[in-house]
């Protein structure tokens, strides 16, 4: 698992992008007291769950891995030539 460039941050951004997506889906609401691995472990099986991203083997759902695939994922939903791009 080759490290983004930009991944502390692409991470940061998916789970402002990814609270809002998980409000709208009706999935609940992140409280400013969930602990940022609550928030990435419940945005990320959201997003298996709805075919959004491809989960990981069970032997690799770890939340290392979790924050690499939500970095992949909000990297993927950046415009070209944003900031945290490539």
């Amino acid at each position: 698992m080759k490290k983004l460039k930009h991944e502390a941050d692409l991470v940061r951004q998916a789970l402002v992008v990814g609270a809002v997506y998980f409000e709208k889906r009706g999935a609940g609401k992140f409280e400013p007291t969930d602990s940022a691995s609550n928030k990435i472990t419940a945005l990320y099986r959201l997003l298996v769950n709805d075919g959004l991203i491809h989960p990981l083997a069970k032997d690799q759902e770890n939340e290392p891995n979790m924050k690499h695939k939500l970095a992949i994922w909000m990297e993927k939903q950046l415009p070209d030539g944003h900031a945290l791009k490539g």
